[in-house]
C-alpha cells in the first residue's frame, strides 16, 4: 500500500515539476512524503499472513 501511495506522489511530483510549475515548496513536500513512505515500506517489510 505504501509503495502505491509513494509511486502516485512521485508521479504527481514529476507532473508538477515538468508540466504545471507548482510552487517549489509543494513539489518538495510531495517528494519528501514519497521518500518517507518508501523508506517506511522497506523498514517494516512484508508481514506474513
Amino acid at each position: 500500500m505504501f509503495v502505491i501511495i509513494a509511486a502516485i506522489l512521485v508521479i504527481l511530483w514529476l507532473l508538477g515539476f515538468l508540466a504545471f510549475h507548482v510552487t517549489t515548496a509543494a513539489i518538495h513536500i510531495l517528494l519528501l512524503i514519497a521518500v518517507v513512505l518508501i523508506v517506511l515500506h522497506f523498514v517494516r517489510g512484508r508481514r506474513a499472513l
